[in-house]
């Protein structure tokens, strides 16, 4: 049974809150191109990393810091356990140089939302940061 205020329930109400951000959101580049999606996220290897930090930056946008920080700290974690248990076919086995330029370029723009889990980040900073990262990740989709 679900508690109201359990772990899993708060998980799953920031998903529906992701998904609710991500509808509202302006078509990207990505987009612009055409790519397979599902239920708003491209179906390309590195769709999910973009979708969770179109979401912390909608939230960002939004005023909601906490949330904004910790979809970025979710992000974080998702990259660096895919990349650990990723085997033969994860990005820093295969291309060890890409990985360090998304990586460095996804750390940049995480600790702006995490460092600011309390209040507003500088916004040209913050636009800035994201806009290098997705750069980054259209190189290995």
């Amino acid at each position: 049974m679900i508690q109201p205020f359990g772990p899993l329930a708060r998980f799953l109400s920031m998903i529906a809150l992701g998904l609710l951000l991500l509808s509202t959101l302006p078509p990207s580049q990505a987009q612009e191109k055409r790519l397979p999606r599902t239920a708003g996220v491209d179906d390309t290897k590195m769709g999910p990393y973009r979708a969770l930090a179109q979401l912390a930056v909608a939230a960002s946008q939004k005023g909601d810091n906490a949330t904004a920080a910790e979809l970025a700290r979710i992000l974080e974690r998702t990259w660096d356990k895919a990349e650990d248990y990723g085997g033969d076919t994860a990005l820093s086995k295969t291309n060890r140089p890409l990985f360090d330029q998304i990586d460095k370029a996804m750390d940049q723009f995480i600790a702006i939302l995490v460092d600011h889990a309390t209040s507003s980040p500088d916004a040209s900073k913050l636009k800035a940061a994201y806009t290098v990262y997705l750069e980054k990740l259209k190189l290995a989709d």
